[in-house]
């Protein structure tokens, strides 16, 4: 596997760990976050393979799906997923409203997503 991509694998495989830890330990505002982060290094990982170009220096997981030309591919389940973490990025590390957002992050909610 060319080195690029696996610099993006492994990061994503780390974040996903992170996020069971998370799970785990009730930490579910970083569940979502991790979650999302390994999502958008298992794609920007995909975007290299596929392109051979240097993954686009983004967050967006919608628009890392369209550049890898994957997103067409996704069920709408998937596609619904990457909408419903897309926020977590920017809404786990700078809560508008702390108290909603967890609120909103349930065991459950976490562990089935």
């Amino acid at each position: 596997m060319n080195s690029k991509i696996t610099y993006w694998v492994e990061l994503s495989e780390y974040d996903i760990a992170t996020a069971e830890a998370m799970l785990k330990s009730k930490r579910y505002l970083y569940v979502g976050f991790m979650a999302h982060q390994s999502i958008e290094k298992i794609l920007k990982a995909y975007f290299v393979g596929k392109t051979g170009e240097t993954a686009p220096f983004t967050h967006s997981l919608s628009f890392l799906a369209k550049k890898a030309d994957i997103y067409r591919d996704f069920s709408e389940e998937q596609q619904d997923f990457i909408d419903l973490l897309e926020p977590m990025n920017i809404e786990a590390r700078y809560p508008i409203n702390k108290r909603k957002l967890l609120e909103s992050l349930t065991e459950e909610r976490c562990d089935n997503s």
